[in-house]
């Protein structure tokens, strides 16, 4: 079984919980209700700065050039496609200003932030790609839903769309193998820290869905 397989079977509950949330299967029905979808965007849009500087310390400590190079592209991808969805979005689900750039954080928010920042912090190549395989994988597990019909509404359509698209899928596929790369060369220890990063970023994960309903 490979690095990343046996890591998210560790993780399998959570991870299933993640998949089959309620927020996934109104999304794909266009039935969240705006409140919902304004508070999930809004706090979700928190990540980004910190996702782009894990990107960053991911390339600084990938130990090859075509990996950096991968990382770049990705990370050119969500400061231009994605950062534009959100504020399309927010303009539709009529979003304060304030609350765009300055929202009351959560309790999921600030831990995800948390988490990033200590993935940065460890330097290690393997903790960054634990978080960031987590955080691309699972999204591409609950949006990749071939048989399933796009919602009429862009805020819903789109944000499945950015994580179920050729390009995003390829690009998790090769976070895993690369995840699995680093796992498989990688003493005990260094193994164990990123399954430490990939076990606290699913439950996270699984936090922050829950918590738009709450």
């Amino acid at each position: 079984m490979s690095f990343s397989d046996e890591l998210r079977q560790e993780n399998a509950q959570d991870w299933q919980a993640c998949v089959d949330h309620r927020f996934v299967r109104e999304i794909f029905t266009g039935t969240v209700p705006p409140e919902m979808m304004r508070r999930y965007l809004a706090q979700d849009y928190q990540f980004i700065d910190g996702f782009v500087a894990l990107l960053g310390m991911a390339i600084a400590t990938a130990d090859r050039f075509d990996s950096r190079i991968r990382f770049a592209q990705f990370a050119a991808m969500i400061t231009s496609d994605e950062n534009t969805y959100f504020q399309r979005a927010f303009v539709a689900l009529d979003v304060p200003e304030a609350e765009r750039a300055h929202p009351v954080l959560t309790a999921p928010t600030t831990g995800f932030q948390a988490l990033m920042r200590d993935a940065a912090a460890s330097r290690d190549y393997a903790s960054c790609l634990a978080v960031l395989t987590v955080a691309e994988w699972l999204y591409l597990s609950w949006a990749d839903r071939p048989s399933e019909e796009l919602p009429p509404d862009f805020v819903h359509a789109e944000w499945i769309t950015l994580h179920n698209n050729d390009g995003f899928r390829s690009f998790v596929i090769w976070l895993r193998s690369e995840l699995d790369r680093i796992g498989a060369a990688g003493d005990a220890v260094r193994r164990a820290d990123a399954a430490a990063f990939f076990r606290r970023a699913v439950t996270l994960e699984r936090a922050f869905f829950d918590h738009i309903y709450e």
